[in-house]
């Protein structure tokens, strides 16, 4: 089938871009894939896709893959940068060349909610720096502001196991908790609609805000085990940090987040029919983290 639209997807084996991959496949749409290694992509998506190797790093490959594209699903990578958020908007500042010199049309940007401070609010700044970039380009684009993933949960597998959540959230701040693939069912969506231009921003709220104490009790009956909730200082997060191997300056891009969003601060965009998705976290825990505990 010939695409009527380009459509760029970066990051497209990560936890939201696979899903925006799947969903365009079954719109009938043939994306095109920037991706650092075309070998981690299945056999049977490989043979319906068009596959640019490269990295998002590189700004005359973004360049090259989105020749051409009417739209772009945009995801600022992880980087080695010290300070991450200078990496962030080093990587959006990429998609904003290319959004400008090849005329993209529409461009949906994985943001996070926190970004609409601008400042203080850790690596989230970087993002923020790119919805800034991205916004002067002209063109459309739409920021999806998201939760906290329920994905996170797979890097604190070993505590889990000995049935701790560790947090330095206070146990009783209630945030957005969102299943990314429900992430990617938004964006696939915006990127397949033709009717809308302009700056916008889009929160993406889970079904429900949840507070740590809720999580570790919703854990404890999804995965069959008991899990308790557990607050460490930030000066104990950064230690945990360092001692996996981060530099500081990644260490305070990571603390950074928590201690910028958890006192006086309210998303833009508050919870609503748009901003609300459907996967619990209950759902999800039992399908997904229940086996890799």
């Amino acid at each position: 089938m010939e695409n009527e639209h380009k459509i760029v997807v970066t990051t497209p084996t990560g936890h939201v871009g696979s899903r925006v991959v799947r969903l365009l496949l079954q719109a009938g749409v043939r994306p095109t894939l920037l991706m650092r290694t075309p070998d981690k992509l299945d056999a049977a998506t490989r043979d319906l896709v068009d596959v640019v190797p490269g990295d998002q790093g590189d700004a005359d490959t973004v360049l090259r893959a989105t020749r051409g594209a009417d739209c772009l699903f945009w995801v600022d990578p992880p980087t080695p940068d010290d300070d991450p958020a200078a990496g962030y908007a080093r990587m959006g500042a990429n998609a904003a060349r290319a959004v400008r010199e090849n005329g993209i049309s529409r461009t949906v940007f994985l943001s996070s909610i926190g970004a609409e401070k601008r400042h203080g609010v850790g690596e989230i700044d970087g993002l923020a720096r790119t919805e800034e970039l991205l916004n002067a380009t002209g063109a459309g684009v739409l920021h999806l502001r998201c939760g906290y993933f329920f994905t996170n949960l797979f890097m604190d597998l070993q505590d889990l196991r000995e049935g701790v959540l560790r947090t330095p959230w206070p146990l009783d701040y209630a945030m957005p908790w969102v299943d990314p693939r429900d992430i990617g069912e938004i964006a696939a969506a915006r990127l397949l609609a033709t009717n809308w231009s302009g700056c916008g921003v889009q929160a993406v709220h889970g079904p429900e805000d949840l507070t740590f104490a809720q999580v570790a009790e919703i854990l404890s009956r999804s995965v069959g085990r008991e899990v308790r909730a557990e607050r460490i200082s930030d000066d104990e997060f950064r230690a945990a940090l360092r001692s996996a191997g981060l530099s500081s300056g990644q260490v305070e891009g990571i603390v950074g987040m928590s201690v910028g969003q958890r006192e006086d601060f309210v998303p833009e965009d508050v919870r609503s029919i748009v901003t609300t998705t459907p996967t619990t976290l209950a759902a999800w825990a039992h399908a997904w983290l229940r086996p890799a505990l």
